[in-house]
């Protein structure tokens, strides 16, 4: 049987960095899943299809097979058999993946649908914001990770201006509470915590005091 560990929770909680930290502690795979939506916009893209063209769409989803594994410790996300690392994290396919084919119902069922099956096969950590509720109902361990948004957007503002982009944290702080808002108010899978999750507030926590939280929630571990 594989050990499925669920972080859900709102943007810039950190959910990608603990996941994949905590993933590599375990020995377990990370699951990204939007890497995984970004593969299905890249095939999309490769295909023309149109966000109007539904019987398109339903078509193209069926004949793309997204995975993710490992190649010299990197993870590899894998579209029809194909490493597509370096073309899937382009301006123009995230923001195709933003606009519309995270919010497509048939994208959606299908992605669900893969990911189902990695989580089945192998242990795994995913992160994102229904996994939890949607993908991963009956998850061994199910935690949803936050933070104020003040704390969020100090966290990003340190990221930019860190690389040299000048930016306005009050800004980047109203944008998160907007995508909060939108997350958990949209129509399919909307963000919200399970029931049976743990709640784990970052705000005043170091990533490895995270990583071993969740860590201690796993098999009863202490």
């Amino acid at each position: 049987m594989s050990y499925q560990i669920a972080i859900d929770g709102p943007a810039g909680a950190g959910k990608s960095t603990i996941a994949r930290k905590l993933a590599k502690q375990k020995g377990f795979i990370y699951v990204d899943t939007g890497a995984m939506y970004r593969a299905m916009a890249y095939y999309f893209l490769k295909k023309e299809v149109s966000p109007d063209d539904i019987p398109s769409i339903e078509k193209r989803c069926m004949e793309a097979d997204i995975t993710i594994g490992y190649e010299n410790g990197e993870q590899v996300v894998y579209l029809n058999g194909e490493n597509v690392n370096g073309v899937i994290r382009t301006e123009e396919v995230g923001n195709m993946t933003s606009s519309w084919v995270s919010k497509n119902p048939g994208v959606r069922e299908r992605l669900t649908a893969l990911q189902k099956e990695l989580a089945r096969t192998h242990d795994v950590v995913m992160d994102g914001r229904d996994i939890g509720t949607c993908v991963l109902p009956h998850a061994d361990v199910k935690v949803y990770l936050t933070a104020s948004a003040a704390v969020r957007a100090k966290r990003r503002y340190d990221e930019l201006t860190a690389k040299g982009v000048a930016c306005d944290i009050r800004q980047i702080e109203e944008d998160i509470v907007l995508r909060d808002k939108q997350d958990m108010n949209r129509e399919i899978a909307p963000l919200k915590q399970a029931a049976d999750a743990v709640l784990v507030d970052s705000s005043d926590m170091t990533i490895d005091e995270v990583v071993t939280a969740i860590s201690n929630l796993c098999r009863g571990e202490s």
